[in-house]
């Protein structure tokens, strides 16, 4: 396990899981909403994007967390990955968790990437695509059907794909490489 991608829908705990497996393989870890989300949440530009994540996983060792499909960067990441982490946990074990997490980080005014903040209008906002709640909601089943139809039509046959649906398995994965870490 060398070049790891960590995916599934949003609030599934992509970049908390990407964090652990890289901090027990010791290597690199990006986060891909970091690079994407600038200033103001100013989206970056697809090539400008890809080329940031080209140069990343251009490194022998790494974790990336983080979709990115219809940007072109699982493009990018997913022939170089050795590894796919994909997260697939319950609808309502990811809404628990994202409904949780934008409470916090719109109450503490905690500072995501950029300079960004959690807006309250995540909560309130009709738009699925300004509105986190609503956007996962509305995704995890295409998220689902999406990573379901890559993992049998060969996109993934040269990596080493861990499907995990539950945290008992994200405990039991994480579990493994640690013992395999401390051996």
């Amino acid at each position: 396990m060398n070049r790891v991608s960590v995916i599934g829908c949003t609030g599934s705990g992509k970049t908390t899981v990407a964090r652990l497996i890289a901090d027990l393989l010791q290597v690199p870890h990006l986060e891909l909403d970091s690079v994407y989300h600038q200033p103001d949440w100013t989206p970056l530009a697809d090539d400008l994007f890809r080329d940031r994540v080209r140069d990343f996983t251009l490194q022998t060792r790494w974790v990336v967390d983080g979709n990115y499909t219809s940007q072109g960067v699982a493009d990018v990441v997913w022939p170089r990955a050795d590894t796919i982490v994909w997260l697939d946990l319950p609808r309502s074990t990811v809404m628990d968790r994202v409904i949780r997490r934008t409470i916090r980080r719109a109450a503490s005014r905690e500072v995501l990437w950029n300079g960004n903040r959690e807006p309250w209008s995540n909560f309130f906002d009709p738009r699925s695509e300004k509105n986190i709640v609503a956007w996962t909601w509305t995704r995890h089943g295409p998220v689902r059907r999406k990573y379901e139809a890559k993992s049998t039509d060969g996109t993934w046959e040269h990596a080493s794909v861990h499907r995990l649906q539950s945290d008992s398995d994200v405990n039991d994965l994480i579990a493994a490489l640690d013992r395999a870490h401390r051996s």
